[in-house]
């Protein structure tokens, strides 16, 4: 069975939990306090390192219930860790809302996602299989907006 290695860079760094059994994202939490203005984004420490197995990305989203209820959000979500990064996680918080957001030290900021990663060859060529969709992109299945 594959490991994630985590290391504490400070002696009270929460590592990520997952808060329940199955859950698919393990908690992450601040470890700084931190005021978000708003219209603004902030990067928040999280006092960890990790070592993932090869194959895996960690992918760092918005916890729901602070997205909803304050406006704040991770502002690349999902936010990539490659499996070759050693350095300590980060995450990008914005707010959204009108009013200052402040983070607290050992807060849940985020949530962290494990997730298999599968390299291809890239291959080029003159011409590309049909599909039914085509070319059609942004808004092309119709969008079903009443007026």
């Amino acid at each position: 069975m594959d490991a994630i290695k985590f290391k504490k860079l400070f002696d009270d760094t929460i590592l990520p939990t997952y808060a329940y059994q199955d859950d698919a994202g393990m908690d992450i939490f601040s470890h700084e306090e931190k005021i978000i203005e708003a219209g603004k984004w902030v990067l928040v420490k999280t006092g960890f390192s990790m070592e993932l197995p090869h194959g895996y990305e960690a992918q760092v989203r918005s916890k729901s219930g602070i997205a909803l209820k304050s406006g704040v959000f991770c502002l690349n979500s999902p936010g990539t860790i490659d499996e070759n990064y050693r350095g300590e996680v980060g995450v990008i918080l914005m707010n959204l809302s009108n009013e200052p957001y402040r983070i607290f030290k050992q807060q849940k900021v985020a949530q962290m996602v494990i997730a298999r990663v599968e390299h291809l060859d890239a291959v080029i060529c003159d011409n590309l299989e049909k599909s039914q969709r085509g070319v059609g992109g942004f808004g092309s299945t119709g969008l079903n907006i009443k007026e």
